[in-house]
């Protein structure tokens, strides 16, 4: 009798394993520790990262106009100019001897044009003498007292005395012109010598020193020039950035943006765009080309005015080429829908049937759609959304949820290849999801 009680026991705890087990599959099976977070209304602001150099927003790089060597140069790197002050003098020796042979060549001309001139009147007397002589023969002739031969000896004579007449004002207008060319010649090489002394064009600080008294440099009036200095505006500051093509479509003119600086930790500092290269920059072979564009963002003073009240010399606290990044604010939306970004999956669409698929010419990546999973009951219940703006750590949600929903964050490999509609699931706080089992 004991053996057939023991029998049906164990048949009872048998046929209760397998209900439990049959049950438990069709709950949602092993249940999995999960960590959750609540739907919130937030405020998402879309940023577009970058990195750059700072430089000033205005500068000036000094170069001569004529080549010789720096006899001169007051200034060094650092100093802060005005516009006017002497920043360097080339030798002007080659210059002023220049002017010398101009000043030489005019007034050759002016000599050559008061010959031409003189001779002109003395053309003009023997033209009238020689019509005077031509009206006479020509009375002459017609009263038969001189010869044909004689007659023609003096209309020859008045038609060479026009032509002279002729020439010598021609010539008087030829050195008029030499006399203008000269002009020209002597008033270049007079700029030329005030060219050996260049003056800073701005208020600024030389922020580059290139060449040192006594070193040569190449004008240029032959080709490039020599770079010699630049000066700089330092109380306007800008950061030059590439941004890339995927996020430029983004960035407008006027946006504002927070540049951190990497030699002022912990400290943000504001800006705006203030250009947007139309042209693009491109790096790399073929398939591996980056294509990035230029933009510039000028820093606001009133963001660093901390920094330059700690100077005595109000001096800028940046310096040309110091490194930053830049955060640039493209849109925002409030009071939105939020959950952190990570909750966020894409799972295939089990409506879209293998017919609807063919017909529509859709592959395997058009059936996928963003989803998150619900907890409901220590359940999970997946929940298609529609996505919008993001930041770092949140994303909108246009539609699907609402305020105060509970869905699954972590682990992330769970939520993005794991979890089933449906399955149970444990909620415990985030730290506890990673605790080994073993002590």
């Amino acid at each position: 009798m004991k053996s057939k009680k023991w029998i049906i026991i164990l048949s009872v705890v048998v046929v209760i394993l397998v209900i439990a087990g049959i049950y438990k599959s069709k709950s949602g099976g092993q249940s999995k520790k999960v960590a959750i977070e609540k739907a919130e209304l937030r405020t998402i602001i879309e940023t577009v990262a970058a990195s750059g150099k700072i430089q000033p927003e205005t500068e000036v790089i000094i170069s001569s106009d004529v080549s010789g060597e720096i006899i001169e140069m007051p200034v060094k790197e650092g100093d802060r100019v005005k516009a006017g002050d002497l920043l360097l003098k080339i030798n002007p020796d080659l210059v002023e001897s220049a002017l010398s042979r101009a000043e030489a060549a005019l007034n050759t001309t002016k000599a050559n044009l008061a010959g031409v001139r003189a001779r002109l009147t003395q053309s003009q007397s023997q033209y009238q003498n020689a019509k005077a002589s031509f009206d006479r023969s020509g009375k002459l002739f017609n009263s038969k007292v001189i010869s044909q031969a004689e007659f023609d000896q003096a209309k020859a004579n008045f038609e060479v005395a026009q032509a002279d007449v002729q020439a010598a004002k021609e010539s008087v207008q030829a050195g008029i012109f030499n006399v203008r060319s000269s002009e020209a010649t002597l008033k270049e090489a007079k700029e030329n010598l005030g060219r050996t002394s260049i003056y800073s064009p701005m208020n600024g600080v030389i922020t580059a020193l290139n060449k040192e008294k006594g070193e040569r440099v190449v004008g240029t009036a032959q080709m490039a020039g020599t770079e010699i200095m630049t000066v700089a505006n330092l109380n306007v500051m800008e950061v030059a950035v590439e941004v890339n093509e995927n996020d430029i479509v983004r960035v407008s003119i006027s946006d504002t943006a927070e540049i951190e600086v990497d030699a002022y930790l912990n400290k943000n500092f504001k800006g705006i765009v203030t250009e947007i290269a139309n042209s693009a920059n491109t790096s790399g072979m073929s398939a591996d080309q980056v294509t990035n564009f230029d933009v510039k963002i000028r820093m606001l003073q009133s963001s660093y005015q901390d920094l330059l009240s700690k100077r005595a010399d109000s001096s800028s606290p940046f310096r040309p080429g110091m490194s930053a990044t830049v955060d640039i604010r493209t849109t925002q939306v409030s009071n939105v829908i939020t959950i952190p970004i990570q909750a966020v999956t894409t799972r295939k669409d089990t409506s879209v049937t293998e017919d609807s698929r063919a017909g529509a010419d859709m592959d395997e990546e058009d059936e996928k759609i963003e989803v998150v999973f619900v907890v409901v009951d220590e359940k999970v219940e997946m929940v298609k959304v529609e996505t919008g703006i993001q930041n770092t750590m949140y994303i909108e949600l246009k539609s699907g949820l609402t305020e105060g929903d509970e869905v699954v964050t972590a682990p992330y490999n769970l939520v993005s290849k794991i979890l089933k509609d449906g399955q149970n699931v444990t909620v415990v706080d985030k730290k506890d999801l990673y605790i080994s089992k073993k002590k």
